[in-house]
């Protein structure tokens, strides 16, 4: 009677992961509407209808640096009808930063990081700091005064300036705006110095002249800033930094369902139809598999912990 109760149950769970999606999937963005994280799960939303059936819908749950949205997809049951979408923030950084109800290294199904991105330092069209050199020199002869703008303490911009600072024996000042509309505004009327801002976001005003570009944080030159150094090749080591885009599930999803989704999620980020646009707005398509994506978390965990900790970093 036992085994008759197990292999009923091992049935179940089968006929379960083979019906589904049988019922709406939500796929929760912890961020608003327009921003990197929107568009990617928007991206992915109506390619997985084309592709699983279904119906998929992107649900903007914003707050807390993205832990509200992260909070509700732990409480969700695991069947696969809840995803996330979501930036690192939620995932390897505000768990340092401020009290959240979840695990963020057990309480997650990890899927796959879908993109990644770099941050560009970059300086107003007007300011007198041509190259990396420049900025540097200046920082050595005037430590504390350069002013470094980001969208928020504990952001990605703010951690990479963090980073370059440990890593060059710099100090500048951290000028936390909400968000990155105000960083940009600041930037462009010359109120701010500098920022390492997201390659997506800064791109059009860079090619509009507005803003110069005077390194990246990637390991390599982006393709749409090929004459933009890395901050490697300046010296400046163990400072790559990547703003990824990733997507979870609630712990214990159906292991059928993870790789239909997974699989799923790849063939739609390497699609031709999509793949150049995201290419275009200086993506890089990452696509690992759930134990690559499982392993890479642990690792940002504790490099992100590590610098927080020592920088003395505080939440807003």
């Amino acid at each position: 009677m036992k085994k008759l109760i197990c292999a009923l149950g091992a049935s179940m769970t089968v006929a379960t992961a083979m019906a589904w999606p049988d019922k709406n999937v939500t796929i929760v963005v912890p961020f608003p509407p327009g921003g990197s994280t929107d568009l990617i799960a928007r991206t992915l939303q109506g390619k997985l209808q084309e592709k699983l059936g279904g119906t998929f819908i992107v649900e903007n749950k914003a707050g807390a640096t993205g832990t509200i949205g992260a909070a509700q997809v732990v409480r969700a049951a695991p069947d696969g009808h809840t995803l996330f979408v979501s930036s690192l923030g939620p995932f390897v950084i505000a768990p340092h930063l401020t009290k959240v109800t979840y695990d963020a290294t057990k309480d997650f199904d990890y899927i796959t990081v879908a993109v990644q991105a770099p941050n560009v330092l970059v300086v107003p069209a007007v300011s007198p700091h041509k190259t990396m050199a420049d900025v540097l020199a200046y920082q050595k002869a005037n430590p504390g005064k350069m002013t470094f703008a980001s969208s928020g303490n504990g952001s990605s911009d703010h951690l990479t300036a963090e980073l370059y600072w440990q890593q060059t024996g710099t100090t500048g000042v951290h000028v936390p705006y909400k968000g990155g509309g105000p960083v940009m505004t600041d930037l462009l009327g010359n109120q701010v110095e500098s920022s390492f801002m997201n390659i997506n976001t800064a791109m059009p005003q860079i090619i509009a002249g507005k803003l110069r570009a005077l390194s990246i944080t990637s390991a390599k030159r982006s393709p749409l800033l090929p004459t933009v150094p890395t901050l490697d090749e300046l010296g400046i080591k163990d400072a790559n930094v990547n703003s990824w885009q990733a997507v979870a599930a609630p712990k214990g999803i159906p292991a059928d369902v993870k790789a239909k989704l997974h699989t799923a999620i790849v063939e739609i980020l390497n699609d031709p139809t999509v793949k150049p646009k995201l290419l275009d707005l200086g993506f890089e398509i990452v696509a690992n598999t759930p134990e690559q994506f499982t392993a890479f978390q642990a690792t940002e965990f504790a490099r992100w912990r590590k610098l927080i900790e020592a920088r003395n970093i505080k939440a807003d």
